[in-house]
């Protein structure tokens, strides 16, 4: 059974779920976890404590109390609450964010905790909806789900041991250990670019005429068209170099298309086609 106190900056629905995943262990697994919660807009926090999604209030006299503290606010917004509570972190305590980018928030995280004596290390749980706020939050948000983490050295086990160790009542089906870099790089990929193609994909004029003429393949493609546009503005003007790079290969790649037909050219399109397929099953079995 595990006993620690965990504190959960900003009750939307990343930070909710958390807590809500946090009270489904205790109930499930018998942990003896008191989780205490903190939100901007107060309100939040009561209507969170009536619902018993957190046990009390997080507070800059009960941060001492926290074994772990998980910031979940925007990344601007999380490294403001460090700088604002940097005197009142437990001493050696773990602090890890959940942010969508990482060098924004690492490089600076990484310095104030190691000027005040608490150990950070940045966090992003991959998983998610298109919802946000607290009344989309879920318990089982991250059964299964990849868990990145980024601590200051890929060498320091001890602290991704920690990270992992109090993670753990989550669920999380993988644990990824990552440099700040290589994760905003990949992320532009994996997460970003399909946001942002989703997002163009859908503004045809032949989206308000497909009624009747879609089916899987149209709800796969544009299943991320609908997303906070306040947030992914955020996250893809912070990480643009990489965006911009994947951006510049899409079109090159897509331009191949486009004077295959052009040129009418069939066995250029076969091969495109083919190149694409085979490059899908190498990557994903």
């Amino acid at each position: 059974m595990k006993k620690f106190t965990v504190g959960i900056v900003g009750l939307g629905l990343i930070g909710a779920s958390f807590a809500k995943g946090y009270q489904e262990a205790k109930k499930q697994d018998g942990d003896d976890i008191t989780i205490l919660g903190f939100n901007r807009t107060h309100s939040v926090v009561e209507r969170s404590l009536e619902e018993g999604i957190i046990d009390g209030e997080l507070t800059s006299e009960s941060l001492k109390d926290c074994d772990i503290v998980i910031i979940c606010n925007y990344p601007e917004a999380c490294i403001k609450y460090m700088e604002d509570n940097k005197d009142y972190f437990r001493k050696n305590g773990l602090v890890i964010d959940a942010c969508g980018n990482k060098r924004i928030v690492c490089i600076p995280g990484f310095k104030i905790a190691k000027e005040n004596g608490f150990v950070f290390v940045g966090g992003h749980p991959m998983a998610g909806n298109k919802y946000s706020g607290m009344d989309y939050a879920k318990g089982d948000m991250y059964v299964g789900a990849p868990m990145v983490v980024v601590p200051e050295s890929r060498e320091d086990t001890e602290t991704f041991e920690r990270v992992k160790y109090y993670l753990e009542p989550l669920k999380f089906g993988s644990y990824c250990l990552s440099d700040a870099e290589h994760h905003d790089k990949m992320i532009a990929f994996t997460s970003q670019m399909a946001h942002l193609v989703s997002n163009a994909y859908i503004k045809s004029p032949s989206a308000r005429l497909h009624e009747g003429f879609s089916a899987g393949s149209y709800k796969d493609m544009t299943r991320v068209a609908w997303l906070n546009p306040q947030m992914w503005t955020e996250l893809f003007m912070q990480n643009k170099d990489n965006l911009i790079n994947e951006i510049d290969i899409l079109i090159d790649e897509l331009n191949k298309y486009r004077k295959a037909l052009e040129e009418e050219n069939s066995a250029e399109m076969e091969r495109l086609l083919d190149e694409g397929r085979r490059i899908k099953e190498e990557v994903d079995g």
